[in-house]
């Protein structure tokens, strides 16, 4: 039955992808975007969930789809959602590499809920889960990664979102002898690549959007990597509208098991555009091809997987372990 609902909801964020492909290097982020919630929430009307959005596009009042709180799903089982239904706008916009179609999903209660705010987050993988923490300045953190990975500091690869708020981090960084990924947007990417091997990056830093600290933990629940987090809140509103709804870890540390608590979480992505980690959505004459991962908590799965879809046939899928 899990299997078969990973599968329900790995179609979800195929859609998501697919739509928003079609805007890939249009320059119009916002069509694209619109284009992947679209086919996101048709596809989740498909499911025989009861679904609730935890963490999506925004608020009821600055999201009209998929906002935090909406329900989705066709009824059925109920389960918590976090969904990105593009990471990287623009991204797909520019035509640049990593875009996502991404969501997440627990039993109900399992996921964070919280407003949209920001979150300083820190992620590494699975071979130094204990030498990182978000409250540790820049240059203990890549000390312990690298005495952890057994390699020496100017091996290690840093990716931080290039922001202004981040221009003393870099400095930091980079004083400290690591080497600097910067990526424009996409910072569920940023985390995550830190526990999928071959994609050069050790440790991701800085201050970004909470929604994709949810995804990015949800992730790392499932391959063993270490995500951390603590919310920076942008005014005494937005705190007190997360005390009113009852989020946890107002003013601590967020670590794992509070982001996401439950050990049955699984994360989703397919590919907008290529990237290290996915290749992005092919078309082709009568259909297109997309690429996708699939990871399960519970079975400590992660599964690759290409989908080929054909203009008035049915879809296949083959799956690469």
């Amino acid at each position: 039955m899990r299997s078969t609902r990973i599968v329900e909801m790995l179609e979800v964020t195929e859609a998501a992808a697919l739509a928003a492909g079609r805007w890939m290097g249009k320059g119009d982020k916002h069509a694209a975007d619109d284009a992947a919630v679209e086919g996101m929430r048709e596809a989740f009307n498909c499911v025989e969930i009861d679904g609730t959005v935890v963490i999506g596009e925004g608020e009821r009042d600055e999201a009209p789809m998929l906002f935090i709180g909406e329900k989705v799903g066709a009824g059925g089982e109920p389960i918590d959602i976090a969904v990105d239904p593009l990471e990287g706008t623009n991204l797909t916009a520019d035509g640049q590499s990593n875009s996502l179609a991404v969501l997440a999903f627990g039993p109900q209660g399992s996921l964070l809920h919280a407003p949209d705010t920001y979150m300083k987050k820190v992620a590494v993988g699975p071979d130094a889960y204990d030498a990182v923490h978000v409250d540790a300045s820049a240059t203990e953190n890549i000390r312990n990664v690298a005495a952890a990975l057994k390699r020496p500091v100017e091996d290690l690869v840093v990716c931080i979102l290039q922001r202004d708020r981040h221009i003393e981090l870099i400095r930091e960084v980079r004083a400290a002898g690591a080497r600097i990924r910067l990526i424009t947007d996409g910072d569920v990417f940023g985390a995550v690549a830190t526990a999928i091997e071959g994609t050069g990056i050790h440790l991701y830093l800085g201050t970004g959007a909470a929604p994709e600290g949810v995804l990015a933990c949800a992730a790392m629940k499932c391959i063993g990597g270490c995500f951390m987090g603590r919310f920076e809140w942008r005014s005494p509103e937005e705190k007190a509208r997360a005390v009113e709804m009852g989020t946890p870890g107002i003013d601590s540390v967020l670590t794992m098991d509070t982001l996401v608590q439950t050990d049955e979480a699984a994360f989703i992505a397919t590919g907008v555009t290529d990237g290290e980690m996915l290749r992005g959505v092919k078309y082709f004459g009568g259909g297109a091809r997309t690429n996708s991962v699939a990871m399960d908590a519970k079975s400590k799965t992660v599964r690759f997987i290409d989908t080929i879809y054909r203009t008035g046939t049915e879809k296949f899928w083959v799956r690469m372990d």
